[in-house]
C-alpha cells in the first residue's frame, strides 16, 4: 500500500473554501479503482493548513493517479491558491489497509 501524507498551506482568502476549490479533484480522485482513500483534514491551530492523506492499492495505482487527467488539472489549478508548495511524506507499507489502535481499544465496540 501507498502511504502518503501532504501539507498544504492555502492562502487565507481561500482557506474557507478549500473543501469547495478541490471537490472535483477529490471525487474524481476517490473513483480511481486503486485509490483506498483520499481525505481532507483542516488543522485546528492553523486554519489556513489542510492535512491531505491518501492511500493507493500499490505502486501501479499511485502512478495512474499521478498520470490521470485529473491530476494534471490540480497541478494547474490547485497551487494559485496555495501560500507555499506543499510538503509530503510518501511511503510504501506492507498491509492492505487501516489497522486498529490496540492501545485505544474500544470496548463496547459494535
Amino acid at each position: 500500500m501507498i502511504f502518503i501524507t501532504a501539507r498544504f498551506d492555502v492562502r487565507p482568502e481561500y482557506a474557507d473554501r478549500w473543501p469547495e476549490i478541490t471537490a472535483d479533484f477529490t471525487a474524481a480522485t476517490r473513483a480511481e479503482p486503486g485509490c483506498l482513500s483520499f481525505d481532507w483534514s483542516r488543522s485546528v491551530e492553523t486554519p489556513t493548513e489542510y492535512v491531505l492523506v491518501e492511500t493507493f492499492r500499490d505502486e501501479e495505482a499511485g502512478a495512474a493517479h499521478v498520470g490521470s487527467a485529473h491530476f494534471k488539472a490540480a497541478q494547474q489549478t490547485l497551487p494559485p491558491h496555495l501560500s507555499a508548495t506543499p510538503r509530503i511524506v510518501n511511503t510504501t507499507l506492507s498491509q492492505d489497509g487501516w489497522s486498529l489502535l490496540g492501545e485505544m481499544a474500544v470496548e463496547d465496540e459494535a
